[in-house]
């Protein structure tokens, strides 16, 4: 092998494990940034990881927010069949109320609470996150049959 044959392999070879390297990272960074969305009744049966941040919506329970020492806030999250109680330190946004469409993100503990990091409140009364809104939709399907089958003696 000449010289410069060997030069322009040596090259190709940096050039090919460079272009790896760099995909690894592309390929990590946009997996530590990757969050799963779950609705509560997902989170309830056990799907959502623990520990793991992710994003969860439905809408805010009424009768559930109480405000806690300074700008601490415990409300609980619902999909109209499961309800998950939420910790939030931090200013909510000014359309958060019982009732109003939320996406919270943050991580679920053992005990089942999750302590959001972040609360996102609807922006007007016709839009709701497409997540929330298919969520909402399957729990209203689910409670819908299991009324059936209550009223049908159980078949």
């Amino acid at each position: 092998m000449t010289p410069a044959r060997k030069k322009r392999l040596t090259l190709v070879g940096l050039l090919v494990a460079g272009m790896g390297v760099a995909v690894a990272l592309m390929l990590s960074a946009f997996q530590e940034n990757m969050l799963y969305f779950y609705a509560p009744s997902q989170v309830a049966a056990g799907e959502a990881p623990t520990g793991y941040p992710f994003r969860m919506g439905g809408m805010v329970a009424d009768d559930s927010v109480e405000h806690g020492e300074g700008v601490q806030v415990r409300f609980a999250v619902t999909d109209g069949a499961k309800v998950i109680p939420v910790t939030y330190e931090g200013v909510l946004p000014d359309l958060f109320r019982e009732g109003q469409g939320v996406v919270v993100r943050g991580r679920l503990s053992e005990s089942g609470r999750f302590t959001a990091d972040e609360v996102l409140a609807k922006h007007d009364e016709n839009y709701m996150p497409p997540e929330v809104a298919e969520s909402m939709e399957a729990a209203k399907a689910a409670e819908a049959k299991a009324a059936r089958t209550v009223e049908g003696g159980g078949q």
